[in-house]
């Protein structure tokens, strides 16, 4: 069987001062509504298609847009909003929130962990918009052969199987509250072994397509869950926070018109149209300008 593994980032042209899209595409200079700089909270494919989106409604409607797609980290990209060096920025609410304040009540309700972000953001002038139906969280998934075998579709399911199955993840697995611990005191899931992987990259998909292990740790939106037949398995207990994809913008920089486009993108992004998108450029090979203009398009935001 091919192995297909989510690429964690993806050399793009796009750094601060220009108006080119990730694929070349030059944008002329907007007249008399100013200029926003578009940036990412990380540097990787998923995050860039997003804020690839955000530019491109953005210069749609008749701004100026510089992009900064090379931000490293949430550490990087929080800084860089804060000080005015990008404006906006796609984030993960519930990431976000832990970010900001690591003793905060995440949950799994995205309108509950909006709320918060907004009450440590707004001092700082940032607003967090409407967030999107789209979530990138921990996803626990089988391999087929395991998954028809044991009849596992929920994490409910996996329980009564998991003390015959070997679960594969990131080293921190065994301390972290949404892994191996938080698996037990919601479930009361126990494995058999756990073997110290990578987060979600290719060694947990190949160990998943070789049977080394029957269980993995990857993320909702990887496209290599559907392109191997990996089957993923209802978090039916909310063991995992919210982390729908949500605009972050400097509260300076925001009005109706950009508040607007902006939500129009959230609204017609889902968990599984976004792992197309990826799977679009990391599988297929697609430029990321190319995957957000023809997903725009095709959703009348263009």
């Amino acid at each position: 069987m091919r192995v297909f593994t989510l690429a964690v980032s993806l050399s793009l042209i796009g750094a601060v001062g220009c108006t080119s899209s990730p694929d070349g595409t030059l944008h002329p200079e907007a007249g008399g509504k100013g200029t926003i700089v578009v940036g990412v909270s990380g540097a990787f494919t998923e995050n860039q298609i997003v804020a690839e989106m955000y530019a491109q409604v953005l210069e749609h409607a008749g701004y100026a847009v510089e992009r900064d797609f090379e931000l490293r980290s949430r550490e990087v990209s929080q800084n860089a909003l804060e000080s005015g060096q990008i404006d906006v920025k796609p984030e993960y609410l519930s990431s976000l929130l832990l970010f900001l304040e690591p003793n905060a009540d995440a949950s799994d309700d995205p309108n509950d962990v909006a709320t918060k972000d907004r009450a440590v953001l707004a001092p700082k002038g940032i607003e967090v918009l409407t967030p999107s139906p789209a979530q990138d969280t921990n996803q626990f998934v089988a391999n087929a052969e395991t998954a028809q075998r044991f009849g596992l579709t929920t994490m409910t399911s996996l329980a009564a199987q998991a003390s015959h199955l070997t679960l594969g993840g990131p080293p921190e697995c065994p301390q972290r509250p949404f892994c191996l611990t938080g698996l037990k005191d919601v479930y009361g899931i126990v494995f058999d072994d756990f073997e110290p992987l990578d987060a979600g990259g290719p060694q947990t998909v190949e160990a998943l397509t070789s049977d080394d292990v029957q269980v993995g740790l990857l993320f909702s939106t990887d496209p290599s869950i559907r392109a191997n037949g990996f089957v993923p398995l209802v978090d039916d207990r909310h063991l995992q926070d919210a982390e729908n994809l949500t605009p972050v913008i400097r509260i300076e920089k925001l009005n109706d018109e950009i508040r607007a486009a902006l939500d129009a993108v959230s609204a017609r992004l889902t968990t599984e149209n976004v792992t197309t998108l990826v799977g679009d450029v990391v599988i297929e090979g697609q430029e990321v300008g190319t995957v957000a203009r023809d997903f725009l398009t095709a959703n009348d935001l263009l």
